[in-house]
């Protein structure tokens, strides 16, 4: 339990350091900019620490996404392709103003070497506008597999023209899975007397359904919830795993307290499912139930993006206190808080 430390703006600053995202490199607008210019970097795979590195130095000429002003605000992300390993984007930070941005950041992922073999690493470049939406700048794509990572003059910074977007498949339509679940607010009565309420939100996890497999034949599921804006691991509650089925059952009932009515409007209850192997968990897919306003506490943030059937849900427990309100909702692609301490 959180214990009324929603209404304390719940560490909102644990949200500006983001981690481990895994929205799908394919999401966003294509189409209504031109693809030009290049992008330089390198990559290197580190024996010592197991990772993947690639450093981004800078693009040249890149397209205006402000036609008027013949500027953007662009960034870099990475993707390792297919969604196998560690199922991460990796992105710099945002540039703006600029055509010929320079990043100079490394990108890790840990990931054993013989895995890249089988991966492509996807490189593109994307304008961020104010209000958050992307719109894609070009692309890049090594094919992993004949990569030959001894040769000195392949750790050393290139450039590399954008090209568009050759792929019409989105990751982000996959199939992965559903969860049934349902969710109570209950108020907590307070007779004679005259202080806000504080009440309880109950999250009962009951299945999932088709999830993915990542490895075979083998998953060993589980699930996690955070109430967003606080990423504090007492915060955070989680299931038992269940092995050896796409279809775990869980029945499980997490309950949060210190909400008052007005929190409600300001909160997420975020589930994500994960898939539980030696010491590492890979995110299956998630959801985020709120309001879904793009706000929280007058603070702009990335996880109120609630889907339509997400804020159906949240808006019919806020309007039915004392009442389970079940649904089945199909997960997603999220981008994942760093956990604060």
């Amino acid at each position: 339990m959180i214990k009324k430390q929603i209404r304390n703006k719940i560490q909102m600053n644990a949200y500006q350091e983001v981690s481990g995202s895994v929205m799908s490199v394919y999401s966003g607008d294509f189409g209504n900019l031109e693809v030009k210019g290049n992008i330089q970097f390198a990559i290197d795979y580190v024996d010592s620490l197991k990772e993947l590195h690639v450093f981004v130095a800078q693009c040249k000429d890149l397209a205006a996404a402000d036609i008027k002003k013949q500027r953007s605000d662009p960034y870099v992300k990475t993707y390792l392709l297919p969604d196998k390993g560690k199922m991460g984007k990796k992105k710099t930070l945002v540039v703006k103003k600029t055509l010929n941005p320079v990043y100079n950041e490394i990108l890790r992922y840990k990931v054993e070497k013989q895995i890249l073999k089988t991966q492509k690493l996807n490189v593109s470049v994307w304008h961020r506008d104010t209000f958050k939406r992307n719109s894609f700048l070009g692309e890049v794509e090594l094919d992993l597999e004949t990569w030959d990572w001894e040769n000195k003059q392949n750790k050393q910074l290139k450039w590399y023209p954008l090209k568009r977007k050759t792929a019409p498949v989105a990751l982000e339509a996959e199939n992965r899975g559903e969860m049934k679940l349902a969710l109570q607010y209950v108020p907590e009565p307070i007779p004679g007397k005259k202080l806000p309420t504080t009440g309880e939100v109950h999250i009962w996890v009951k299945e999932c359904l088709d999830l993915p497999l990542l490895r075979g034949n083998h998953l060993n599921s589980f699930v996690k919830c955070t109430i967003l804006p606080d990423t504090s691991r007492k915060s955070r509650q989680k299931t038992r795993a269940v092995g050896k089925t796409t279809n775990p059952v869980f029945n499980h009932t997490m309950v949060y307290d210190g909400f008052r009515p007005e929190d409600l409007t300001e909160a997420c209850v975020e589930l994500t499912v994960w898939d539980h192997y030696k010491l590492t968990n890979q995110f299956l897919g998630g959801l985020r139930i709120g309001f879904g306003t793009g706000k929280s506490y007058g603070t702009e943030v990335d996880w109120m993006d609630s889907t339509s059937e997400e804020v159906a849900l949240w808006e019919k427990m806020v309007n039915s206190p004392n009442t389970w309100i079940e649904a089945t909702l199909p997960l997603r692609m999220l981008l994942i808080a760093k956990i604060s301490k």
